[in-house]
């Protein structure tokens, strides 16, 4: 009895043994398939189709002087669609991004458009147009997509002309572009649309 019950426990050690090495091996293979934040940044930057299905979750970062500015985004793929009044509505608040509100952060106050707009966290929201867009920065950063947009909320809107690209830009990337050490743009790349929101450090 003694050694039944001894070669029964013996069984089961080394199958809870087993299992735990096949699920750590599953875990590391898991663990190995995602893309670290250099892939992304070169899934981003391409103008091909990629493999990954969805919306990436991406960041942009960037320091101008003593100023940081962070922007965080979901970034969709063309993957053969209509983009502009197909699936971006043109005329209509767009979060420019996908799933949640794109939020932009900077740590020292901005001039825009020759106003003050405080340091803090802010929703990145344009209005798509066949010719010039609105570019919005709201209060309200925590929200899904424009569920709960509220023009009250805006603490700035500006005008913008896009500009149109010969290069395909697959997936929509943020860029923050530095051109002096108290002055910069925050430029928007989707399909072969660009577009650009100077600022100035206070």
């Amino acid at each position: 009895m003694k050694y039944l019950a001894f070669c029964f426990q013996f069984i089961v050690l080394c199958a809870c043994t087993s299992k735990k090495s096949a699920d750590g091996q599953l875990a590391d293979s898991t663990a190995q398939q995602k893309p670290s934040k250099k892939e992304y940044t070169i899934i981003l930057e391409q103008s091909q189709p990629d493999s990954l299905k969805g919306s990436l979750q991406a960041e942009a970062s960037e320091k101008i002087g003593d100023a940081t500015i962070k922007i965080l985004y979901y970034s969709p793929a063309v993957r053969g669609r209509i983009i502009w009044g197909g699936l971006v509505p043109l005329d209509k608040v767009w979060v420019t991004g996908a799933h949640s509100a794109t939020s932009i952060e900077f740590s020292h106050d901005l001039l825009i458009d020759g106003k003050t707009i405080a340091a803090g966290k802010y929703a990145f929201f344009t209005i798509p147009t066949k010719k010039d867009w609105t570019i919005i920065l709201n209060k309200n950063w925590r929200q899904h997509l424009t569920d709960q947009y509220d023009e009250k909320q805006d603490v700035v809107r500006i005008t913008a002309t896009p500009e149109i690209e010969n290069k395909n830009q697959e997936r929509l990337r943020y860029l923050i572009e530095k051109e002096t050490d108290r002055e910069g743009e925050i430029v928007v790349y989707w399909e072969k649309i660009e577009i650009s929101l100077p600022f100035k450090i206070k």
